[in-house]
């Protein structure tokens, strides 16, 4: 290789390692701009529903499936609630929330019970 070769053998290798490190700096400042955004209030909200609707989905999708609640209460229904209600029941007993607890599931009666009562009939609803 003649020393002209060389010369340029060696710019061209320079070049490439000042792209390269363009590039890597880019790749920060972009990366920066990920972080900052995605620690924005509305964006970490977001993330947090997300993530609990995908948690739900997964923890409670089988009761949405056909053979769940839909078709009415059964032992295998039954056994999937079973551990959300103990764990709810718990909760409202250790922080003392029976009270309110029992005022909430009166007035959630009262409501359905309000609902059906009014739930206008097939002959009003063609007419």
């Amino acid at each position: 290789m003649s020393k002209h070769e060389e010369a340029a053998a060696l710019a061209a290798e320079k070049l490439k390692l000042i792209r390269e490190g363009e590039l890597l700096r880019i790749k920060v400042v972009h990366s920066k701009a990920l972080v900052t955004q995605a620690l924005q209030p509305e964006a970490l909200m977001h993330g947090a529903i997300d993530h609990a609707v995908g948690l739900a989905q997964a923890r409670l999708g089988g009761l949405l499936q056909p053979g769940g609640l839909s078709s009415g209460f059964s032992i295998k229904s039954l056994r999937t609630l079973m551990p959300y209600a103990l764990t709810v029941g718990s909760f409202i007993a250790r922080k003392r929330l029976i009270k309110p607890a029992l005022l909430l599931a009166t007035a959630a009666g009262v409501g359905v019970a309000w609902l059906l009562r009014h739930k206008p009939t097939q002959q009003q609803e063609v007419s």
